[in-house]
């Protein structure tokens, strides 16, 4: 595509290895692990695999249990996803770049579940530390890195702008 930069293809890779990576896990614990009949099944320390079909937004907010809903939240990710994909077409700096490619993956790989299935399958299960109730996935675990990266290259490019102003004194 032209007009991408290289930051911008590197986005797109990691968007790309986000679904991938986001769908094979969600195939190895439905078919492989066959985690709807098991439930739950303990991992390590706090980790479990509990088998949650999410019909809202992330973490279960907003539900969406009427089939209008499920679509709307679909086209909402895709739309999402399709502005982002043309905002880091000009990316300059790495850490926009792969919070962008995260947030994308992420959105992509929930909406191929909504999609398949009405609901997002979700098994990454760490409530038993106490203080985070809620079931997610890879997808979920990428869009919330994303965003602690796009928060990330907020505040150093505010740093940067700010270094950069001359103060009155110097002037």
């Amino acid at each position: 595509m032209k007009g991408v930069t290289r930051l911008g293809w590197l986005a797109y890779a990691v968007a790309a290895v986000t679904v991938a990576l986001d769908q094979l896990s969600k195939a190895w614990i439905l078919y492989g692990l066959e985690l709807p009949a098991r439930g739950s099944v303990p991992v390590a320390g706090p980790l479990n695999f509990t088998m949650v079909w999410n019909q809202g937004v992330s973490f279960g907010l907003l539900r969406a249990d009427q089939d209008l809903m499920r679509w709307a939240l679909a086209l909402f990710a895709i739309g999402v996803s399709v502005v982002l994909a043309v905002w880091v077409r000009k990316a300059g700096r790495p850490v926009l770049a792969w919070a962008l490619g995260f947030i994308m993956g992420g959105a992509v790989g929930n909406v191929i579940d909504r999609i398949r299935w009405g609901a997002v399958a979700d098994f990454i299960d760490v409530s038993a530390i106490g203080f985070f109730p809620w079931v997610f996935n890879v997808a979920d675990a990428a869009i919330n890195i994303g965003i602690a990266l796009l928060l990330l290259d907020m505040i150093r490019g505010e740093k940067r702008e700010t270094s950069a102003k001359p103060t009155e004194d110097a002037a």
